[in-house]
């Protein structure tokens, strides 16, 4: 049901805030959206075949708007809501699109009037992706019952699966969630510019897990580096998770090059028998084979492949093992990175041949030893950048790995759609 004479603002036509201005348009809703002032006459243009009202600022959408939503990069919702949260509509609902909901909540209560209802969300996924079936975050802040419903209803349009929470939960959910799944891939893509080749020239990138960590890593480029700035630096949360994710890389990395064999071997199995449980046959994300295998980018046969310590993944483990978190525990609050992350990890630990491997690969190789250097360099530099909270360093590193990547990164993000096309097909089917 589409409310009557309730028009929806969103503030910010980047790329989500365009996703959700279609989905409400196509439901009906008068939807009036902005970006900045200088880009009117340009999505004026853009956007005329669209049944919405593109108007100059953030002023003209709050004035006239029932519901606003900022949809804006987590390092600017401060300033702009600041700058129009003034002109709010007496009574209008307001949320925020937001990846971090602690310095959106902030501005909210700082800047928005008193009468302002707030009632926020988060769709747990990319631009990329349809809303329908997709995890969404909805928090209710400072509201009454009725305009509550009315959000609730309004964002309805979406299709999503809802999930109710507080702002504190929502940040701990996507801190243990995203944090370290997103280092973990940037790093990756860090490393391979670091050493100039390209993953699908590798023999060690060639199938199978691999596969999939290619394409999230050319997925997480493919966008825009303040998603992931926004989340590792200003969610107060994450940087405990990073720091225990760089520590694990590290205490591993030493025993490898320090000939700990068995300190190695019994760490990474306490991880597996703390995540996993002694009886690893039944699996829950269920990656197989053949969806694996499916999707390559690779150009080197697959009887040319060589064997991969997994570090990153093994890291991951002993990462959840150390903070006494079960990942399946966040599965609620799933995102498409998260999931295909959790789900190699599984396919891993679950396959004991492979993990045997895994092992005696970062124990024995030395090749590959020199390889994981290099990870683990990527891994503490990026890990040192958000530390010190520095969003241009963090733009520098993103970008220059994004330019290496560049001309696969397209193809990298289709390629991930479909792996990730394919598990949703699998579980529509269970």
């Amino acid at each position: 049901m589409v409310l009557q004479n309730f028009e929806i603002g969103i503030i910010g036509a980047g790329d989500m805030g365009m996703l959700y201005a279609r989905r409400f348009s196509q439901a009906g809703y008068v939807v009036n959206i902005c970006d900045t002032p200088d880009r009117f006459d340009e999505l004026c243009r853009k956007h005329s075949d669209l049944k919405v009202n593109v108007l100059r600022d953030g002023y003209a959408v709050s004035r006239r708007s029932d519901f606003i939503i900022y949809s804006v990069p987590a390092v600017t919702i401060g300033k702009v809501v600041e700058e129009y949260g003034r002109a709010t509509k007496m009574g209008a609902i307001v949320a925020g699109q937001t990846s971090v909901k602690t310095p959106e909540i902030k501005a909210f209560e700082k800047h928005l009037p008193e009468d302002v209802h707030i009632v926020t969300c988060h769709s747990m996924h990319g631009p990329n992706i349809d809303t329908k079936g997709q995890p969404l975050a909805v928090i209710r802040h400072r509201s009454d019952d009725r305009h509550y419903e009315m959000a609730v209803e309004a964002l309805g349009a979406l299709e999503s699966r809802f999930i109710y929470l507080t702002y504190e939960e929502h940040d701990r959910i996507t801190a243990d969630t995203q944090a370290a799944t997103h280092l973990s891939f940037i790093s990756l893509g860090t490393a391979w510019s670091f050493q100039g080749y390209h993953p699908w020239v590798n023999p060690q990138f060639i199938s199978g897990i691999n596969n999939v960590k290619v394409a999230m890593a050319l997925r997480i480029y493919a966008s825009k580096w303040h998603v992931y700035a926004g989340l590792a630096i200003m969610n107060p949360l994450a940087k405990k998770q990073l720091q225990c994710y760089v520590e694990s890389m590290t205490t591993l990395y030493k025993f490898m090059i320090g000939g700990k064999r068995e300190e190695f071997r019994d760490l990474v199995r306490q991880a597996a028998d703390f995540i996993f449980g002694k009886d690893r046959s039944q699996k829950k994300i269920l990656l197989d084979d053949d969806i694996l295998d499916q999707f390559s980018l690779s150009q080197v046969p697959k009887e040319q492949g060589k064997p991969n310590s997994h570090l990153s993944l093994l890291s991951a483990a002993v990462c959840w093992y150390k903070m006494s978190m079960s990942p399946y525990d966040n599965l609620i609050c799933q995102t498409p990175p998260f999931r295909m992350w959790l789900g190699i990890v599984e396919y891993l630990f679950c396959n004991e041949e492979m993990l045997e491997e895994s092992i005696e690969t970062a124990l024995e190789d030395r090749y590959t030893q020199a390889e994981d250097l290099v990870f683990y360099t990527a891994v503490t530099g990026w890990g040192q950048c958000i530390e010190l909270g520095s969003f241009e360093g963090y733009r520098e590193r993103f970008e220059r790995t994004a330019e290496f990547l560049s001309h696969k990164l397209e193809e990298g993000k289709d390629l991930s759609t479909m792996i990730l096309k394919k598990l949703t097909d699998k579980d529509a089917s269970k």
